[in-house]
């Protein structure tokens, strides 16, 4: 089916996300060292350059911006160190450092506050090298044990924190697992649903009545909480979110842009801000 759509924003990009702080839609520039941020009223998005690729962001309690750079997580405060458009990132912590062929490549914190994230193979080979971890200021980085995959995506969790979704993008499957915060802890990894044959599950999120929302390859589709297809919409697009009042927008970026689509009675889930105050 066709949905109803309008572009806020010609600037391609990936990793949307709502700030519902700011009330601005933000998001990282596709094949740019990039940050866009832009609310309802604004004429322009706000551009401010990245030291380099990101493949994640996601808002603080605090009110800064934390992004997966391409090996590393850091800080940057957008409100202080915009400047003459250029974010300086605080560098937190190294990812994988050993291994150059990967890089951060999608993630969002989980209900307890926590960055949850994968990488992805940079190399030609496109071997599965990718992993998934769990960062916070608690527990630091630790690694999660779930199957490596060649492109980390679709991450995303229930409302009760409990079961985690994710996929591998070169791979026609959406998977899910249970989820322990604290421990850090997944297990009883299952099918969620099985795409389409040459689909590319890229973004995820899920609605306020737990059905996932999941970019592919030139349309989103929506999963019911048990795995059947709801709906399909003709779209291409590599991330999506909800946002605006009572988080009824449902906004998706790709190469063409961020746009909003009209799914009425549909509303998503809030996402926790990244816990980012001081550990005891």
């Amino acid at each position: 089916m066709t949905a109803p759509s309008s572009r806020l924003s010609h600037h391609p990009g990936r990793c949307l996300r709502w700030d519902a702080r700011g009330h601005r839609w933000w998001w990282a520039g596709s094949g740019a060292h990039a940050v866009h941020a832009l609310a309802e009223r604004d004429p322009a998005p706000l551009a401010c350059r990245l030291p380099d690729a990101a493949g994640l962001l996601a808002h603080c309690a605090s009110g800064r911006v934390l992004f997966g750079l391409s090996k590393r997580l850091g800080f940057s405060e957008p409100g202080r160190d915009t400047g003459p458009r250029q974010l300086r990132v605080q560098p937190l912590v190294a990812v994988d450092a050993a291994e150059p062929r990967t890089a951060i490549s999608d993630g969002c914190t989980d209900r307890r506050g926590f960055l949850v994230f994968g990488t992805r193979n940079v190399a030609k080979d496109g071997r599965a090298i990718g992993s998934f971890y769990q960062f916070s200021g608690k527990y630091g980085l630790r690694r999660l044990a779930l199957p490596v995959v060649a492109e980390a995506s679709a991450i995303c969790f229930s409302a009760d924190g409990k079961r985690m979704f994710f996929a591998d993008a070169r791979a026609s499957q959406l998977l899910a697992c249970d989820y322990d915060a604290e421990r850090g802890h997944v297990g009883g990894v299952t099918v969620f649903a099985q795409l389409d044959a040459g689909a590319t599950p890229r973004g995820a999120v899920l609605d306020a009545a737990g059905c996932l929302w999941n970019a592919q390859a030139g349309q989103l589709v929506q999963y019911a909480p048990d795995g059947k297809v709801l709906r399909r919409i003709a779209l291409d697009c590599s991330s999506i979110a909800f946002g605006g009042a009572g988080l009824t927008q449902l906004a998706a970026v790709g190469e063409g842009g961020l746009f909003t689509v009209s799914v009425p009675g549909v509303a998503g889930q809030p996402d926790s801000p990244f816990d980012d105050h001081p550990s005891q």
